[in-house]
């Protein structure tokens, strides 16, 4: 979208005071944030502003339209999907959305995993992929290639959203929560059709879910864990609101819908990336863990937004499969080997 107006302070002035932006209104903002039309002054007012009031599911829409619309695109294939969370939950878990993402494409399911080192956790996606060998500084055309004929790619965030150094500043002085937290899930430079999300606090999941909506998606889950995490856990009761046919309905699942049974948080504490990316290898070693039920646990909620899967324990049973015959392993290599070359 080409901005009307390169000046943010009349629509500050009416977020300052309460006023609710309308979807193009917030499309507006962000551009001019986005593009470096506003000062660190003013990003942190209007993004203070919103965080105080409550940014609405209309403001985030058009926040999320103004990111992709700066995004740096790749073309994915039809069906691909990502398995992302918001971070933020405070629980320091393994890597779980990115494990199941290997798993998932091991299923054969294309995956573009949108993802960041890591900002409030230990160990982010690209800190655990970095450890087990992957370049996440690829040329594009080998993480299309991966995609396209490995059904997995990594796109790293800042790689594909750089107007994003125009707020960098202003966030890290503020040091709390703003809307951007919640827009790297909802900015996928695949504009992939189908997603898993995890949100840090159970408020958040319907109006994420709604927010996927308007962005065009098709059909995904946003969840959060009764144990306060930012993934389907194991270790109890998750909310899910999902997105499906153009509607959102909220539900509960636990694990003993996928036949799995439960553990504890301390059961998959993570650490640094050594540690969790070779929780990652012995996992897809076949290991048996309660780290790998968790995994397949978010994997076969994944499957059955794939529509690859009719239930979680349909989806669990693939997704056992896939790391018990090597498949998800011999991804992961293919994706470590594809990355690397020329190097």
């Amino acid at each position: 979208m080409t901005s009307d107006m390169d000046d943010l302070k009349p629509l500050l002035a009416r977020v300052a005071d309460g006023e609710m932006l309308g979807e193009d209104e917030a499309e507006t903002a962000f551009d001019i944030i986005m593009s470096g039309n506003a000062t660190p002054a003013q990003i942190g007012a209007f993004l203070m502003a919103l965080r105080v009031r409550g940014e609405t599911i209309s403001e985030i829409t058009g926040a999320a339209r103004a990111m992709r619309a700066k995004a740096t695109i790749i073309d994915a294939p039809d069906g691909a999907m990502d398995i992302v969370g918001t971070g933020g939950d405070g629980t320091g878990t393994l890597n779980i959305s990115t494990a199941s993402a290997i798993v998932v494409a091991g299923c054969g399911v294309p995956i573009a995993k949108h993802g960041n080192r890591a900002l409030s956790s230990k160990t982010g996606a690209a800190d655990v992929l970095t450890e087990l060998g992957i370049n996440i500084d690829a040329q594009f055309e080998l993480i299309r290639e991966s995609l396209w004929e490995n059904n997995i790619g990594f796109l790293m965030a800042p790689r594909h959203h750089s107007a994003m150094r125009n707020v960098a500043g202003p966030r890290v002085e503020l040091a709390t929560r703003t809307i951007f937290n919640i827009l790297g899930p909802l900015s996928n430079p695949a504009l992939v059709k189908r997603q898993m999300t995890g949100v840090f606090a159970p408020q958040w999941t319907e109006p994420m879910a709604e927010v996927l909506g308007n962005l065009g998606l098709d059909r995904a889950w946003v969840v959060h864990g009764s144990d306060g995490t930012d993934e389907l856990t194991a270790t109890g009761p998750s909310r899910v609101s999902e997105l499906r046919d153009g509607k959102v309905t909220t539900f509960e699942v636990t694990p003993d819908d996928a036949d799995l049974p439960r553990g504890t948080l301390e059961d998959i504490k993570g650490g640094d990336a050594v540690y969790n990316a070779n929780a990652v290898r012995e996992l897809l070693d076949g290991t048996p863990s309660a780290y790998r039920d968790a995994v397949v646990l978010t994997a076969a909620g994944s499957l059955m937004i794939a529509g690859r899967a009719d239930d979680l324990k349909a989806g669990a049973k693939i997704a056992q499969e896939a790391i018990d015959s090597g498949a998800a392993r011999d991804c992961l290599a293919r994706l470590v080997k594809i990355t690397n070359r020329g190097a």
